[in-house]
């Protein structure tokens, strides 16, 4: 099956490339603006995406950079104009900095997640209503239609997702953390942060006395009139799963620095695509690895797009790294692999884009005592956008909101006189 076949019309979305990619950013530019803010919260169905730049999983792949998506915005319609495309790419940035300070987090979910699926193999009731979620056979027409969506196209509209995260949760009585597990095995631009804290805060376990509820009304108005609402009986109250009592911050990791002199070997990886753009020039670079992450999400299989999305997207990032520092490339079936495709090349240290609190984080430092014990050092460079947005994640999105001209007057993305509070 071609990319064309997996992410082409049917799915609206374009194919797992940054070529791809930049030609979406070039066409949704003229949009980014307050046409976007205006129509951005409407869920036209899988066959219209017009109203959204479609480009979420190419940022979470970052085929595409925050910052490029952030500066075409600004250029086209100024900070103020494309105020609201800004925020979006930058609560994306405010969870993976929140959860990098709270990494307890991440595994608290795991930890919880392991023991729902024990209880999901026990509780026959609980499997009844589980499957049908899935198969998208509940009986709630909106509801049955974005399930078969997100196994067909690997993508949900985010007010969809928000929909079908509260009718889970307090209409089908299903534990949140397997509805979270679904969105991440099957979604193309499903990350650690952000699929987990949005299912924690439509729960009312981010934000204080803050949940999410799907109403009636609120479907018939944003979903294009493609779904008749009346006579469904959702839940009519959505109460707070637990008390969002946070683990206080740990300090943000230090940039690790990587010796320019030694040989180098490049993992590319699913959670960073553009290795070309001057972020690891100036090493002396024999060789990469690439590594696509996408069956560490779930002890339960991958969504075939997500899968597929990830290995197309590693494979055109290595290509184009593979060009840019003139070196061969080997593949990685699994993150062992890294210490004998160092040896292969005479590799003594292997530098990679830093991972986010993640699948790919976990397996990669559980990795480090042999890479240590193989005489390999590893070192994770932060790119500029994580560094500048990160400290600002400690708390609500408001304090980050806030920073947003600043960060981007420092990065050079806005003209430092518009950054004035």
């Amino acid at each position: 099956m071609s990319q064309s076949d997996l992410f082409g019309p049917h799915a609206n979305l374009p194919e797992p490339s940054r070529k791809a990619g930049l030609v979406r950013l070039s066409a949704f530019t003229s949009s980014m603006g307050r046409k976007y803010a205006a129509t951005r919260n409407h869920d036209f169905g899988p066959a219209d995406r017009s109203n959204v730049s479609a480009l979420s999983a190419h940022v979470r792949h970052r085929l595409l950079t925050e910052a490029e998506l952030v500066a075409a915005a600004i250029e086209a319609h100024g900070l103020e104009g494309a105020e609201k495309f800004v925020q979006e790419v930058c609560w994306r940035t405010y969870w993976k900095g929140w959860l990098e300070q709270r990494p307890s987090v991440w595994w608290d979910y795991k930890a919880g997640l392991a023991a729902d699926l024990k209880i999901l193999k026990l509780d026959g009731a609980l499997r009844a209503r589980y499957d049908a979620a899935l198969a998208g056979e509940t009986g709630i027409e909106c509801f049955d239609a974005w399930a078969r969506e997100l196994v067909e196209t690997g993508y949900l509209h985010n007010h969809a997702r928000m929909w079908f995260a509260s009718i889970w949760v307090y209409t089908l009585d299903l534990p949140w953390r397997l509805g979270a597990d679904v969105f991440f095995r099957h979604l193309i631009d499903g990350d650690a942060a952000s699929n987990t804290l949005g299912w924690r805060w439509v729960c009312g376990l981010h934000t204080r006395d803050k949940t999410y509820l799907a109403r009636a009304s609120n479907i018939n108005k944003y979903s294009g009139g493609r779904f008749d609402m009346q006579g469904y009986d959702l839940a009519s109250d959505a109460l707070p799963l637990g008390d969002p009592d946070h683990p206080a911050p740990t300090p943000l990791p230090l940039q690790e620095v990587a010796d320019r002199d030694a040989k180098t070997l490049l993992l590319i990886h699913d959670e960073d695509g553009c290795a070309e753009d001057g972020m690891f020039d100036g090493l002396n670079v024999v060789g990469l690895a690439r590594y696509a992450s996408f069956a560490a999400r779930s002890n339960l299989p991958a969504g075939e797009r997500a899968k597929a999305f990830s290995n197309a997207a590693v494979e055109d990032a290595a290509s184009r790294a593979s060009a840019h520092f003139s070196v061969d490339c080997q593949p990685l079936h699994a993150a062992q692999g890294l210490i004998h495709a160092a040896q292969h090349f005479g590799a003594t240290q292997i530098v990679m884009a830093r991972p986010q609190i993640g699948p790919l984080a976990d397996q990669v430092d559980a990795l480090r005592p042999q890479l240590v014990a193989a005489g390999l050092s590893l070192v994770k460079v932060k790119r500029d956008w994580d560094r500048a947005f990160h400290p600002h994640a400690d708390r609500g999105f408001f304090k980050l909101k806030k920073a947003i001209p600043k960060v981007l007057a420092a990065e050079g993305i806005l003209p430092r006189a518009s950054s004035a509070a």
